[in-house]
């Protein structure tokens, strides 16, 4: 049907008017989203960040909760209070001693460089991070090849590729151990033994440098009954020092055993060692886990294990060229307060630094690097600070038959 004129004339322009209105309506649409876009957006943000807000202050209020619950221990006063008095006598120790008696004493380094034995080996436990590390790096300048021990294989890795990075000619190797376990500590022989033996070297070791040990905070069993702590600290070390004797024996030259103790051992006043004691079973029936002290008493017994040993191997003509130091670093920043809410430890580090008393790892490595390097005859002696001052440990750590009873029952455990 043919529309006339007009009316076609008025269709065309309804239309058009119908199109223009979605157009406007579209574009309307269009401007009024795009103008409410960055309202909306605002509005995800700010409810973002209030969401973050809120987060961040839960995350402090936990942290503050943790805090409290921590410090309403004895354990923690202890720790507070008596191992900070600790650290300080041995400081006031030192300077009395230099300036009434000139003491006290100090011996010059001996380079190893010098020996003919080439490479010297150097086994370090605990060196994946902290005075391990440190010492594995500056012993690796030394001529030392390094063969460093720890739990965490990729922290291993870490550690080798950190000081390769500053020392492209260091010889490091390293071994996954856990030193809790005396299954792991026989695994870590066989490799050792199998590794000098493929490497072409002498079937010797010449350092043993017992440096791992934890501050657990809550009451942790290994696979063997013993507690963690006590296992790590200083059943480790013994076994892995009795394990490697006949290494170190067979040793051309000097072969030395360093122990990394610590100044908390001063607040052992008492010590029985048996089987139950060592091995953290007597400590079971305690209300609250005694962290405080078992610390303490694996590094007294780390220590008077240290002086037995000194006695033992001068007994045997074979081991007459085989010395045993101690040696306490003092405060050190490491993260051996890993397992203490984190509130605490920020403020423990930043007092100790106020007071002018906490090290940073390549200042504390020094007396590890200093007893490493000691003349052949220095031997059963304890060495506390940076500088490596040979002073005198607890009545306790010098007590016979306390050290007697300890390597009768530590031998039981082999």
């Amino acid at each position: 049907m043919k529309i006339p004129g007009d009316k076609q004339q008025r269709h065309e322009n309804y239309s058009k008017i119908e199109l223009q209105k979605s157009v406007d309506n579209g574009a309307f649409r269009i401007f009024y989203a795009l103008k409410s876009l960055p309202l909306d957006v605002e509005r995800v943000i700010r409810r973002n960040r209030t969401h973050v807000w809120a987060k961040q202050q839960m995350g402090f209020l936990k942290y503050f909760m943790e805090g409290c619950v921590f410090v309403c221990n004895l354990q923690f006063w202890r720790m507070a209070v008596l191992w900070t008095l600790s650290l300080i006598f041995q400081y006031l120790r030192l300077l009395l001693s230099s300036v009434l008696f000139n003491k006290p004493r100090s011996y010059s380094r001996c380079s190893p460089k010098d020996s003919n034995l080439t490479p010297r080996v150097c086994v370090i436990t605990g060196a994946t991070s902290g005075l391990g590390a440190a010492a594995a790096y500056a012993l690796s300048r030394e001529g030392f090849c390094i063969v460093l021990v720890g739990r965490s294989w990729k922290r291993l890795s870490e550690c080798v590729s950190g000081i390769k990075k500053r020392n492209p000619d260091a010889h490091l190797k390293a071994f996954e151990a856990d030193l809790s376990s005396f299954k792991s500590i026989l695994k870590f022989k066989s490799s050792l033994e199998q590794w000098l033996s493929d490497s072409n070297m002498h079937s010797s070791i010449q350092l043993l440098i017992n440096n791992a040990g934890i501050l657990a905070t809550s009451c942790r069993l290994t696979s063997e009954g013993y507690d963690e702590m006590l296992a790590t600290n200083y059943i480790g070390a013994f076994r892995l020092t009795k394990v490697l004797l006949p290494l170190l024996e067979n040793s051309p030259g000097l072969s030395r055993v360093i122990n990394v103790s610590s100044f908390t051992h001063w607040n052992v006043c008492c010590g029985v060692a048996n089987k139950e004691t060592i091995t953290g079973m007597s400590l079971m029936k305690s209300k609250s886990y005694p962290y405080a002290r078992i610390y303490e008493y694996s590094k007294l017994c780390l220590l008077a294990f240290s002086y037995e040993l000194h006695r033992q191997v001068h007994l045997t003509a074979k081991s007459s060229h085989l010395s045993v130091l101690a040696v306490d670093p003092g405060a050190v920043e490491t993260n051996i307060l890993r397992e203490v809410p984190r509130c605490i430890s920020i403020f423990t580090f930043f007092v100790l630094k106020l007071f002018g008393i906490l090290h940073s790892t390549e200042t504390g490595m020094r007396v590890i690097l200093d007893a490493a390097l000691a003349p052949p005859e220095m031997s059963g002696v304890y060495m506390f600070g940076s500088n490596g001052k040979c002073v005198n440990s607890s009545p306790m750590s010098y007590d016979r038959k306390f050290a007697m009873d300890l390597w009768t029952s530590s031998c039981s455990l082999l």
